[in-house]
């Protein structure tokens, strides 16, 4: 079901297949426990990083190296050949050559479907453009099954970036697989998610509420997503001296929020979020980020077919 495949978009999946990975990752938490395993020796992880990266990178490469695996790559265009001027092609057809499998990120939307043509490995999309981040969105949604057991029925607030924000638009996308009961859109008038993105979640019957007020729907939500506004995507920077600190979530604002609401933020953030709310019991990003390690091993080993 999943060996050899390429992840491009969180819509690659069907539903079915992300459970599947949800109870993978459990299990993959208990190898964590351990410390390792050696499910994947004498595999080798090749990572092409063409936008920084803190979390996604590391994260792979950790869950890489705690199946046994090795990891080879870059993540600074400057020091690899790129620099010299070789094309992208021609570097995907080297580390195809060289690794099992790969990773890549590019502020290009549409490169990790050019690296999947070129790559005989699997290759899977670490970011790329303002469309797609399918591995942070199902670390996104294994976070949230994993504290309320379920998907479905909730009430889930997307907040910040709507328009630019690639791990907002893939995790719209990957709700499109579950039945929320409705899905709160809360952004400045200039971040509104794209009228694409719209038509999209609303022909397949999603319920959504679209406003500009965080405290007109906080008392409603069980879980709040936290975006930071993109200013490396504003094709004007004037534009994003016109939104930057629209939202600031502080321990205040949460005084009537649901006993049991999770904030989740794909992070990094930059002031969104008060820092002394990483103390409350509504904080969970650093434990969504914490789960991009057990998310990343699932999809390793289904895609090198070690498991299935």
């Amino acid at each position: 079901m999943f060996k050899e495949r390429d992840i491009l978009s969180i819509l690659d999946f069907k539903r079915d297949e992300i459970e599947h990975i949800f109870e993978i990752s459990n299990e993959m938490k208990k190898i964590l426990a351990k410390g390792k395993s050696n499910l994947l020796e004498g595999k080798i992880l090749a990572t092409a990083f063409f936008e920084p990266s803190t979390r996604t990178k590391l994260s792979f490469e950790t869950a890489m190296q705690r199946l046994g695996g090795s990891v080879i790559g870059f993540s600074e265009p400057s020091i690899s050949s790129i620099a010299k001027g070789e094309n992208i092609s021609d570097t995907i057809r080297m580390l195809d050559s060289y690794a099992d499998i790969i990773v890549i990120r590019h502020r290009l939307e549409g490169v990790a479907k050019l690296a999947a043509e070129i790559a005989n490995s699997p290759v899977i999309n670490g970011g790329d453009g303002t469309h797609n981040h399918p591995t942070q969105s199902i670390i996104d949604l294994y976070t949230i099954w994993n504290k309320f057991g379920k998907i479905d029925g909730l009430n889930i607030c997307i907040l910040g970036d709507l328009k630019y924000g690639r791990a907002a638009i893939s995790f719209m996308h990957g709700l499109s697989l579950f039945n929320p009961k409705k899905i709160f859109l809360v952004s400045p008038q200039l971040l509104k998610i794209r009228q694409e993105v719209r038509d999209f979640l609303k022909s397949i019957g999603l319920n959504i509420y679209e406003t500009e007020s965080l405290e007109e729907v906080l008392n409603d939500i069980d879980v709040l997503y936290v975006t930071r506004i993109q200013k490396e995507r504003f094709p004007d920077p004037a534009e994003y001296e016109k939104v930057k600190g629209s939202y600031r979530i502080s321990i205040e604002m949460l005084k009537n929020a649901k006993d049991d609401l999770i904030i989740l933020h794909p992070l990094p953030r930059i002031d969104e979020i008060d820092i002394n709310v990483d103390y409350t019991k509504y904080a969970y990003y650093f434990k969504q980020a914490a789960n991009g390690i057990p998310v990343r091993m699932s999809l390793l080993a289904l895609l090198l077919g070690a498991i299935e």
